[in-house]
């Protein structure tokens, strides 16, 4: 059996894994892991999500082969040559979100920061404006809590709360330098793609947080504005931003999660967030946000 000598914590999981996982918090909780992670041999298959029974196997050309058992156990087998980078980048998000779907917690595509002791998200497309969003409350002292991956799980009164993700921001060129960082300082967070990795404290987010309210980002047609949405709207759009969410129907859980998300939506207001793209406006937008949460979680 392999010797796993490292533990750590993210989404509201410990984790003993047998390779070096650094972007990770050291977990502080005793007892048993709720997931291993070893290196070792995986059948060869085509690239895709592939379901046998509980178990379910993710093949990433040129990045490995992800064994995923019952939503305990990962065993992983690197492709010929790839780097660690890109290797910890898909165990860290595509290949632990099937262990978060086989455990059936709900992921959220999106980035959390904790504004007055609750948490709020921006979900979003790719390129939407999360991550930056999520640093210009870093920059201003607020906790970012997760980036781009937000776990969502019910505390023992069933209140909806968002864990801690992975610490750190990963920002474009251009929304890097918009902050006022330069690139040189910064690693790259996956090789050849001009994405940069800023962390962020380590130390702050180690305890999950109440969530408030959900913001979507959308592009504005005109002026930007928040609007909320109500019904099956709000329940669409986390079903929506759900990561990783072509992996349900795969996988069985198409049922299971749009019950998540309604449930969610009953208690979690979700507001559409429409605003300007670019940075010529972001500042004003980003503090129009701050404002907005402040007015909701102290009302």
């Amino acid at each position: 059996m392999a010797e796993l000598g490292h533990r750590y914590s993210v989404f509201g999981l410990v984790l003993e894994t047998e390779m070096p996982l650094p972007e990770l918090v050291p977990a502080l909780a005793e007892g048993a892991a709720e997931l291993r992670v070893t290196l070792g041999d995986v059948e060869e298959a085509p690239p895709g999500l592939h379901i046998h029974g509980e178990d379910a196997l993710l093949v990433v050309a040129d990045v490995g082969r992800f064994l995923c058992r019952s939503g305990r156990e990962m065993v992983v087998a690197p492709a010929p040559h790839v780097s660690e980078r890109n290797l910890r980048l898909y165990l860290l998000g595509s290949a632990l979100a099937v262990i978060i779907h086989q455990r059936g917690l709900l992921p959220l595509h999106a980035n959390a920061v904790v504004v007055e002791g609750k948490a709020i998200g921006f979900m979003g497309h790719p390129g939407a404006g999360k991550s930056t969003l999520a640093a210009w409350f870093h920059d201003r002292g607020f906790e970012v809590l997760a980036d781009d991956v937000c776990v969502v799980t019910r505390d023992g009164e069933r209140r909806p709360i968002a864990h801690p993700g992975i610490p750190r921001l990963r920002l474009w060129r251009e929304a890097l330098e918009a902050s006022g960082r330069e690139a040189d300082g910064y690693e790259r967070s996956f090789d050849d793609m001009d994405k940069y990795t800023v962390p962020t404290d380590l130390e702050r987010a180690q305890a999950a947080v109440p969530l408030s309210h959900l913001y979507v980002l959308e592009k504005a047609p005109g002026d930007a504005s928040v609007a909320r949405l109500q019904g099956s709207a709000a329940v669409e759009a986390i079903v929506a931003n759900t990561y990783r969410g072509a992996y349900l129907p795969l996988m069985g859980r198409t049922g299971q999660h749009l019950l998540a998300c309604a449930g969610l939506a009953r208690v979690v207001p979700v507001f559409r967030a429409e605003r300007r793209w670019g940075y010529g406006d972001f500042d004003e937008e980003a503090a129009a946000f701050e404002r907005h949460a402040r007015a909701l979680i102290g009302a």
